[in-house]
């Protein structure tokens, strides 16, 4: 009996130990099941609805940090850099920092994403333009990539620049003339020369140079940091090219296309290969060294798209365009992380290509269509900015851009009575114009738009790498005028 017994207690310890670990693995998954569903994945308890809902998060930054946040008019308790889970849909957003005007935007989240809203360039309330060089005559200027120089031409007749690093608080002026021996018929008495700036290279050192001269051209490489570098880079070749790309930043190998031929120039091995792409109507180098061009077409209507990485036996045709509007085909193409995108202007219609570069020659099967839209107007300028994010298309006063992370479709104008120019990329997230005389910026999509100083339309304008200053070049009553604007308030 007594055995018994002992048998009923070790069968009632058994089970309650089975209870106790079954309620602990339970209490253990719905701990876990709980951290993924309302710290991973965002689910939250809506007390409205009585309904458990996916939310999604949105951080925040500014520059300069330190801005209160408003979400639909309530204010979060932390100071940018912040962060705030949210429902999904559409939500009012303003950054708000004294001594500064107020960023706002609306945004639309989905549930169960992560939104970043970390490019907020904050704009004094008081702006104040300081002088900083005067220039006797300026015919031209271009800023670096790096937002560290720019390049100043002071009369296109004459092969001299000037170069002001603004890289530092105090800025520095260097004056660079090319030498007579570098460009040809240099002292030939009543030769008329035009000296163009064209193209910065990547790493900011080299400048692109179009030298004409009566009927002829020639191209040359302007180093900045060494001009016993300066060389000719069409004078070794029998190769007149219409236009010129740099192929790296070595300031040595170029792309050039004439004759509707693209060929590969090295000055160091002094070398010009055979043609890489033929029937070629224009082209651009991307920063990952790849050649994206619109060619002619086997039929009279035909434009083709295509691409070529350098070194490849061959270039490979993207896309096929049967034109009979006479309107220009525009191509541009970028890497943003690992996927390559390409797009395509023809007309109104924009289409965006995404996927890997095509292994093989006529296989573009791993590029497929990613987005397509309707701009309002032809599309005459079609660009990635400088990150590869968005997809900027502009048309005169008219403009559209796309966010591939988001991939959301935003259209602005640019007001103004004066005649529209190309809208230019300030920054990775910033736009720059100079319509009617004004330095106006705003953000990829039209938002915050702010004017902040007089510019010289055609000149340069650039913000510095830590964001302190705005740089533009101003006509004045003696000349030109480089001046700048403080964009960081100091108590």
């Amino acid at each position: 009996m007594a055995h018994m017994h002992h048998k009923l207690f070790e069968n009632k310890v058994l089970v309650k130990r089975i209870v106790v670990y079954a309620v602990m693995t339970l209490s253990v998954v719905a701990i876990v099941s709980s951290i993924v569903l309302f710290v991973l994945l965002g689910y939250r308890f809506d007390s409205n609805n009585g309904k458990i809902e996916q939310y999604a998060m949105l951080q925040f930054n500014s520059d300069p940090a330190g801005a209160s946040v408003a979400v639909d008019g309530a204010y979060l308790s932390n100071l940018t850099p912040s962060k705030v889970t949210l429902k999904s849909g559409s939500h009012a957003v303003t950054m708000e920092k004294t001594g500064y005007e107020t960023w706002s935007k609306t945004v639309d989240i989905k549930a169960g994403a992560l939104g970043w809203l970390n490019y907020a360039l904050l704009v004094p309330t008081l702006l104040t333009v300081e002088p900083i060089i005067d220039y006797a005559a300026a015919a031209e200027s271009l800023a670096s990539p790096d937002g560290h120089y720019i390049l100043v031409g002071s009369r296109s007749d004459l092969a001299e620049f000037e170069l002001a690093n603004i890289g530092s608080e105090t800025v520095k002026s260097t004056k660079l003339i090319i030498p007579t021996t570098i460009y040809s018929n240099s002292k030939v008495v009543g030769v008329l020369h035009n000296f163009h700036i064209e193209k910065w290279d990547e790493a900011s050192r080299y400048v692109l140079i179009k030298h004409s001269y009566d009927a002829n051209n020639e191209w040359l490489v302007l180093d900045t940091q060494d001009m016993s570098q300066t060389k000719n880079i069409t004078r070794s070749f029998d190769f007149v090219p219409s236009s010129v790309d740099f192929a790296g930043t070595s300031g040595n190998t170029f792309f050039a296309l004439g004759s509707g031929e693209i060929r590969k120039i090295d000055l160091i091995a002094d070398t010009i290969s055979l043609p890489v792409v033929s029937d070629v109507i224009r082209f651009h180098t991307t920063t990952s060294n790849i050649i994206v061009y619109v060619a002619t077409g086997a039929e009279a209507n035909q434009q083709i798209v295509g691409l070529y990485r350098d070194g490849d036996d061959s270039p490979r045709v993207v896309q096929t365009i049967t034109k009979t509007d006479g309107l220009a085909v525009n191509a541009t193409a970028t890497q943003y992380f690992n996927d390559h995108y390409i797009a395509i202007a023809d007309g109104k219609k924009v289409q965006i290509l995404s996927g890997s570069y095509p292994g093989v020659a006529g296989d573009t099967t791993s590029l497929k269509l990613f987005a397509e839209f309707m701009a309002d107007e032809n599309v005459a300028n079609l660009s990635f900015s400088p990150t590869g994010e968005y997809v900027l298309a502009q048309s005169g006063a008219n403009f559209a851009s796309y966010d591939l992370e988001y991939q959301s479709l935003s259209t602005s104008i640019i007001k103004g009575s004066g005649s529209a120019v190309s809208l230019r990329w300030l920054n990775d997230n910033y736009l720059w114009s100079d319509r009617d005389g004004s330095l106006t910026i705003r953000e990829f999509d039209g938002y915050n738009v702010h004017s902040i100083s007089p510019i010289a339309q055609g000149q340069a304008a650039a913000i510095t790498g830590n964001g302190r200053y705005i740089y533009s070049i101003v006509k004045t009553a003696t000349g030109y005028q480089l001046q700048r604007v403080k964009m960081v308030v100091t108590n």
